[in-house]
């Protein structure tokens, strides 16, 4: 199978690249080197193709798709510091590098599958969210909330082009996936925690800590993912892919530390500190996997300490 995956130098992308080379197929990777990395496919010992690019040109992308069996969107400019210090950029690569992408899909007729998000939900006190759930999203003037407005407005794109032109694609929205080559360099709480534990630094929480999350293990959202393309009544639909059992993040911390054998300290550092003003975070998100549970019968298999030990043995 000829395996094309945008952003495959990604976290994320570079896991999906493992998995199917693994397999035998012939991969393709697109991606522009901002939040991906080079070292990423050298740890995989790629040995596809490696197209440098932006998702935005259709010149590039439209022959690789065409080439294709199976697309794998998994680009975007992600992480709420890259929202928040470069947005009209990170609007522009969302929006208008998916309708590339997804219109390019339904020209050749390809399998895709995009990468949405649990920031669809935006500040939903509804818990754990469901896939049908309404979005609760602040004013636009905070600009924190444009990632979770682009997201949406490309599973929307995603969803008219199954309708009108049936085009294969499900949508599915990772929910604080983490594992190993993972980077906190644009704000992924996980790598953040253990790179500071790891060197004797404070270990910085913003706010109280008292949020809550449920982070999932990269490999069962890969597994998770499989399931899906293995299942053809998932076209068409949208499926959140997440991890079970909730933490604080000042727990999440203390369990860093803990796991690392670190003497670090815990900070708390007040949100005005971190980032603009107006910035809002939400205390609990946790997400509904029952629909994929139905559809595909699957479900994660680590929990959060066996992810962290694997974040650690592959550093």
């Amino acid at each position: 199978m000829k395996v094309f995956i945008t952003g495959g130098a990604g976290f994320i992308g570079s896991h999906f690249a493992e998995y199917f080379q693994k397999l035998g197929d012939e991969i393709t990777i697109l991606d522009n080197f901002s939040t991906g990395s080079s070292k990423n496919l050298e740890l995989i010992d790629f040995s596809g193709e490696m197209v440098h690019g932006d998702i935005r040109d259709s010149e590039i992308v439209e022959p690789l798709i065409k080439k294709s069996d199976l697309v794998l969107h998994m680009a975007a400019a992600l992480g709420v510091d890259t929202i928040m210090s470069d947005t009209i950029k990170s609007i522009s690569t969302n929006i208008y590098g998916s309708e590339i992408i997804l219109q390019a899909a339904s020209k050749y007729k390809k399998r895709i599958v995009i990468a949405s998000t649990s920031e669809i939900y935006g500040k939903n006190s509804k818990q754990p969210l469901s896939e049908d759930d309404d979005r609760v999203i602040g004013t636009p003037q905070n600009f924190r909330w444009s990632y979770s407005d682009a997201k949406a407005i490309e599973e929307s794109i995603a969803r008219v082009l199954f309708l009108e032109k049936k085009l294969p694609v499900t949508t599915v929205r990772f929910f604080n996936t983490i594992g190993p080559r993972q980077t906190g360099k644009y704000g992924m709480v996980v790598p953040k925690f253990i790179a500071s534990a790891l060197k004797g630094e404070d270990v910085n929480v913003y706010g109280e800590g008292k949020q809550t999350r449920v982070f999932c293990h990269v490999s069962d959202a890969i597994s998770g993912v499989v399931s899906l393309l293995n299942n053809d009544k998932s076209i068409g639909e949208v499926f959140n892919i997440g991890g079970v059992g909730e933490i604080s993040i000042l727990d999440l911390a203390d369990k860093v530390i803990k796991l690392t054998g670190s003497a670090s300290k815990v900070v708390k550092i007040p949100y005005e500190n971190a980032y603009p003003e107006g910035y809002e975070d939400m205390q609990r998100r946790v997400p509904d996997i029952s629909k994929i549970e139905k559809y595909t019968n699957w479900k994660p298999q680590f929990n959060l300490d066996q992810a962290i030990v694997d974040i650690l043995e592959n550093r």
